[in-house]
């Protein structure tokens, strides 16, 4: 079973470079009494503007009616808008492809960079502190060169990239909290907009931001299907509106995902829920866990933290990586008493044939790093890491709750 080590270590390892930047002494919460919200979805042209991406806008929608909203607080750009013409690409019975025009209520126009652009510039204007909840499902581009500057495909075949995205949010308030979900490939680039322009370079940014992504940013992710059943969508989105909201896209109820028993499911708790719902390859990430894994910068750290052992860090974690280590340790048999590198070595190789069962190693190893990074940086006593990691945690324990 030594041949699943370096695949745990690659995954870890494609976090690299430190952080330690100074950012703003005001400590803003993702918590309002309102709540706005932002959609943009669907593929760049009709090839690859697959119906999951209009279900995806749907089941959003439903999402939001669970929760108490309706469909009109959430402004939706999908495709090529209201056009009519048929973009939409699915299977039809005999498994031929066909298109059709997309059914999705409250579009306000087409997802393009244009729209995007002038939605975010009255944003800026209105100087509200409104929290921003922004919806992002279609397809992104991978930047092998630089792939903290990857990109999402908008309509027409129009990249936006990570630091192009980032500087629409430095011009809105710097009190106005942004949260964003992104469930395209390679959408863990994304976690890079915390920082000024989006560049790691440049410092965390003063406005309050966090969000959560299908995987890191040096893996494709699942879900972009022209396959019409909804009941055998495998993806992030569908886990983490679930996680959410209590219901799964075909309406059944699910296990609740409030792990600390607060009375409401925060958007880091439904990112938790995600990681053990479906059976996929993705490798969910959040911009705390990306902050984190960015300062594991060499192999000699790595080894130290797959080397420790599981249960005592199972217990200074938080609620929802609790659940998740345990939830992923019971899956393989895992000693807790022993490190992961320990259980590496004895694993039973008929738990582990598949690429998916790999990603779960991996995904265990990742919630593992968190939980020992988190408290590494608590035990440096640099404050401004401890402050930029407070500040992460906070915005990413918000939820969609009016109160």
């Amino acid at each position: 079973m030594q041949r699943f080590i370096p695949v745990v270590l690659a995954s870890i390892a494609s976090f690299t470079l430190t952080d330690s930047q100074a950012i703003s002494q005001n400590k803003p919460t993702c918590q309002r009494t309102t709540q706005n919200f932002l959609v943009f979805g669907g593929g760049g042209a009709p090839s690859y503007n697959e119906i999951a991406l209009e279900k995806n806008m749907l089941y959003f929608q439903r999402s939001l009616k669970e929760l108490g909203y309706s469909t009109s607080d959430a402004p939706i750009y999908f495709a090529n808008g209201n056009t009519g013409e048929k973009t939409v690409r699915y299977l039809d019975e005999k498994g031929d492809q066909q298109f059709k025009a997309h059914t999705v209520p409250n579009v306000q126009g087409a997802s393009s960079i244009a729209n995007l652009q002038t939605w975010m510039a009255q944003a800026a204007k209105e100087k509200t502190a409104t929290p921003l909840f922004f919806y992002f499902s279609g397809h992104g581009g991978h930047n092998r060169v630089n792939e903290d500057n990857s990109s999402l495909l908008m309509w027409r075949d129009r990249e936006l990239s990570v630091q192009n995205f980032t500087a629409m949010l430095d011009r809105l308030p710097q009190n106005k909290p942004f949260v964003t979900m992104m469930s395209q490939c390679y959408s863990g680039s994304f976690a890079n907009l915390i920082y000024n322009g989006g560049d790691p370079n440049k410092g965390i940014a003063l406005q309050t931001r966090c969000g959560f992504f299908a995987t890191i940013k040096s893996r494709p992710s699942v879900g972009c299907t022209p396959e019409v059943n909804e009941a055998d969508y495998r993806d992030y989105s569908s886990s983490f509106f679930a996680g959410l909201t209590g219901r799964d896209r075909i309406g059944r109820k699910v296990a609740s995902a409030d792990y600390n028993k607060d009375g409401r499911i925060s958007y880091s708790e439904a990112h938790a829920y995600a990681k053990i719902d479906k059976f996929t390859t993705d490798l969910p990430v959040s911009t705390s866990e990306a902050w984190l894994q960015r300062q594991v910068n060499n192999p000699t750290m790595r080894e130290q933290i797959l080397g420790q052992t599981i249960a005592p860090l199972a217990k200074i974690a938080r609620p929802e990586q609790r659940f998740v280590i345990e939830s992923l340790s019971r899956q393989f048999k895992f000693d807790l008493n022993r490190s992961l590198n320990g259980n590496l070595r004895s694993l039973n190789p008929e738990l582990v044939k598949t690429a998916e069962d790999e990603a779960y190693l991996v995904r265990l190893s990742m919630e593992l790093t968190n939980v020992a990074m988190e408290r590494r940086v608590r035990t440096s006593k640099n404050a401004r890491s401890i402050q930029t990691l407070d500040r992460l945690i906070r915005c990413e324990a918000g939820s969609w709750g009016k109160s």
